[in-house]
């Protein structure tokens, strides 16, 4: 294990992420959201065979055991990109990224619900205080959402991202129950797989031809989201989960400073109070399952017999 390695291969698969949402944020005028999730999952693909490539695992890293756990995990992931990106043509880069940070609390809402995971009272208070953080981001959005106003767009991407952030919780639980019999790399490719394919149903609802400059950042975001996806994947192979995950929350301080040099969004005050409050219960949960890993770990010890 090496924490600092995982740790800076986390940051910059963060990094990454959020500049593939810039990317796609510069193009949302023009190209419509089922398009751009064309885009960022086709190109997507090399990158990711030539990581298995890389790694001798092109013929083995691609087996499944469960072809139907891969189409659910690729329909829910893809609906929650397609989702993202739309909410992304309407909204500041920070708000979609502190909106998208209620995935996590509602993974844990799931995980008791689908998966039978107990989830104690410590737990289930820091995502009732994570989405009273969501609550404070969405309610100037919600109140504007009579009318045909510019509010009024904006609240419908406010809602848009928000069920994003649901479907992405889904796949979160699918992904919890696939990794028990499906390798990662298979996840992955398949998932990239699937969305593109899904995505080409969205043809008949506009697609565009993309101007020279919008298919270059539009490709240039699949091979980003690419590349952010196996340094994701890279860094939990140097540092425990509970390392590595609370630097998610570093997407908040890149995309404010795109958000204000690329695109001229100043968050409000209500805006970054939100996000503060869903951050704050974000990490709780993490201190918390690493605690109660440890304690599994403990437990599970002690039941080992000693030879």
């Amino acid at each position: 294990m090496s924490p600092f390695k995982g740790i800076a291969l986390k940051l910059i698969s963060v990094i990454l992420f959020v500049i593939m949402s810039a990317l796609i944020k510069a193009t949302s005028d023009h190209v419509p959201p089922g398009q751009a999730v064309f885009f960022r999952s086709f190109f997507a693909i090399p990158v990711i065979l030539g990581w298995l490539a890389l790694r001798g695992d092109l013929q083995t890293g691609l087996r499944v055991a469960s072809p139907m756990g891969h189409f659910w995990r690729g329909f829910v992931g893809t609906a929650a990109m397609g989702l993202m990106f739309g909410g992304l043509g309407l909204l500041p880069l920070p708000e979609v990224t502190a909106l998208g940070y209620a995935a996590p609390l509602l993974t844990v809402v799931f995980a008791a619900m689908f998966l039978d995971e107990r989830v104690g009272v410590f737990r289930f208070g820091a995502v009732a205080l994570g989405l009273v953080g969501v609550l404070v981001v969405l309610s100037p959005r919600l109140s504007a959402l009579a009318g045909e106003t510019v509010e009024t767009v904006q609240a419908v991407g406010a809602v848009m991202v928000l069920l994003g952030a649901t479907c992405a919780a889904l796949a979160h639980i699918y992904i919890r129950k696939m990794v028990a019999t499906e390798q990662t790399s298979a996840i992955v490719f398949y998932f990239s797989l699937t969305s593109t394919l899904l995505s080409l149903l969205t043809i008949p609802f506009g697609w565009v031809i993309p101007g020279g400059t919008e298919i270059l950042l539009l490709i240039l975001a699949g091979l980003l989201g690419g590349s952010a996806q196996i340094f994701m994947t890279s860094a939990y192979r140097f540092a425990d989960a509970s390392v590595v995950a609370p630097f998610d929350y570093a997407s908040m301080l890149f995309a404010l400073l795109i958000g204000y040099f690329v695109f001229s969004e100043v968050p409000t005050m209500q805006m970054l109070i939100g996000a503060a409050l869903v951050i704050v219960a974000g990490l709780i949960i993490i201190l918390r399952e690493r605690h109660l890993g440890l304690k599994r770990g403990r437990a599970r010890s002690a039941r080992t017999p000693q030879v």
